[in-house]
């Protein structure tokens, strides 16, 4: 390996090619700044990317991210993207575990007819309220800091902020709804991507609910069309038109305070000096990298499985049409009752016996992904989300014996609810091997360099600023501040990260245009 090169200066130095970090370096160069990204893999777009999941099979899959709602509009404008996102008519189905021939199907078109009983009301009154929400925080999070006193302010409603932010969201849940299916599907926004309880002091689920109903100040969760390579690839063409830098395979080894950031890149060791350095890092990364201990490691809760099956299964729900239920989100085996018992076996230190679990099936609202001969087979894809899978199960050593189990876990959810085993529909590879690929928390972890496989890169916060907090500087207004004032977090561990959002990116380029 040879020596290091001399110090190369630039005004900006992004440390990670995701969407986040893309946006970021899409906003500063077009601002005049000379910006260079360095990206650890051979491709840009970090957890946001589109790839052929199964050899030989030409099936564009959104491999770990796979759903927008919090991307504000802002940002796709102000950057001039072409991102179309589709709306799902239909928001949810949820089979009834103790009748699995009938269920609960949500169409947004026509709320009055979901076979919601005695809880119909209940429902509409807390969307409603859900919705009030989101119209007065989501503008907020392109936006500097409010405190929580102007947070709450803005929202205009005690009782509201009360169940929302103050209180376990869970105690809402329970008792708002009688139904244990009911409470179940309100529940699952709380606990994508964190594991907690239903009954949460801690208040974290409080926060991923937060987070999962105000984007674009309606709560709707969209459908990338072409997938979410296609978010990240209008991203990282507006940042090269702009004229922004990319080095991919460039792996970061270490960060000073003074902005000296090095890299390995094709053999050689080099290192660039910033003005500015932003980090689209996990906050444990950028500690890492700066020398300094983390003080703990991030928990992810999920494992992620992609399949390709040759059409739709048939639903034990005779009245369903597979259409309608793969159509929004299929919630399988999330009732409130198995959602805490799910809990409750994790936190024993075992995989659930019943594993709760969501799926979506992208092709149906946006058949593009799929090769035209595909598309003509009636081929689907579906992508399934296990909860309650803590990455305190996993280890080197049991990685793989413990993602042979959730996949049996994950199928075994979904044989449950339908009228044909799920195995009996997919695909072969070009190596015989059938379409189905898992991913454990520990896979995450290896592949995107995504500490304990934690999706929002550490807990997420409130996207308001307590009452006493220092908000003195750009930074700390814009909620990227780290103890070193030319360092940035611009990522999902930024105040306001989390999903594919481009918040972080967004807001670490306005605190850096502000300063100057």
């Amino acid at each position: 390996m040879t020596s290091a090169k001399t110090d190369d200066r630039r005004d900006v130095v992004i440390v990670g090619g995701g969407h986040n970090g893309l946006a970021a370096a899409a906003y500063l160069a077009l601002a005049g700044k000379r910006v260079t990204v360095l990206e650890r893999l051979d491709v840009l777009g970090g957890a946001a990317i589109s790839a052929d999941a199964f050899a030989g099979i030409d099936a564009r899959l959104s491999r770990y991210s796979y759903l927008v709602s919090l991307l504000p509009r802002r940002i796709i404008d102000d950057l001039g993207l072409s991102i179309r996102l589709a709306r799902r008519r239909y928001s949810s189905y949820t089979p009834d575990p103790h009748n699995p021939g009938s269920g609960l199907l949500v169409d947004t078109e026509d709320a009055d007819a979901a076979a919601l009983g005695p809880d119909a009301a209940a429902w509409r009154e807390f969307y409603s309220d859900t919705s009030r929400a989101a119209r007065a925080l989501f503008p907020t999070v392109t936006e500097p800091l409010l405190t929580r006193r102007e947070a709450k302010r803005a929202l205009g409603d005690d009782a509201l902020w009360s169940w929302l932010i103050d209180n376990p969201v869970g105690e809402a849940v329970e008792a708002r709804f009688t139904s244990n299916l009911v409470r179940g599907v309100a529940m699952t926004d709380a606990l994508i991507g964190t594991f907690a309880p239903n009954l949460d002091e801690s208040l974290a689920a409080n926060r991923c609910f937060l987070y999962h109903v105000i984007g674009g100040g309606t709560g709707d969760w969209d459908v990338p069309v072409g997938g979410m390579g296609a978010v990240t690839g209008e991203l990282a063409r507006a940042a090269r038109l702009a004229g922004a830098e990319f080095i991919t395979g460039a792996e970061v080894t270490s960060i000073t305070p003074d902005g000296e950031v090095r890299f390995r890149h094709a053999d050689e060791e080099r290192s660039l000096h910033g003005s500015w350095v932003l980090a689209n890092t996990a906050p444990a990364v950028l500690d890492r990298l700066l020398g300094i201990t983390p003080t703990a490691k991030p928990e992810g809760a999920q494992v992620k499985v992609n399949l390709l099956v040759r059409r739709l299964p048939r639903l034990l729900d005779p009245a369903i049409d597979p259409a309608a239920a793969f159509g929004g989100t299929f919630h399988i085996n999330e009732t409130w009752s198995q959602l805490d018992e799910a809990y409750r076996q994790a936190d024993a230190g075992g995989v659930p016996d019943v594993l709760p679990c969501e799926i979506y099936c992208h092709s149906l609202t946006d058949p593009s992904i799929l090769s035209p001969d595909l598309q003509a087979s009636g081929a689907q894809t579906l992508t399934v989300f296990g909860l309650h899978t803590p990455h305190r199960l996993v280890t080197d050593a049991t990685n793989d014996d413990q993602r042979a189990l959730l996949q049996r876990r994950v199928l075994a959810s979904l044989d449950f609810v339908l009228a044909e085993p799920i195995e009996d529909l997919l695909l072969t590879d070009e190596n015989g091997s059938p379409t189905i690929e898992t991913k454990t928390t520990l896979d995450l972890e290896r592949a995107l360099a995504m500490p304990g496989g934690n999706i929002f890169h550490g807990p997420l916060s409130w996207p308001f600023a307590e009452d006493d907090a220092v908000l003195e500087t750009p930074a700390q207004r814009w909620g990227v501040a780290t103890e070193h004032p030319r360092i940035l977090l611009c990522g999902s561990g930024a105040r306001r990260g989390g999903a594919v959002s481009a918040i972080g990116g967004h807001n670490a380029a306005m605190a850096v245009l502000e300063s100057e």
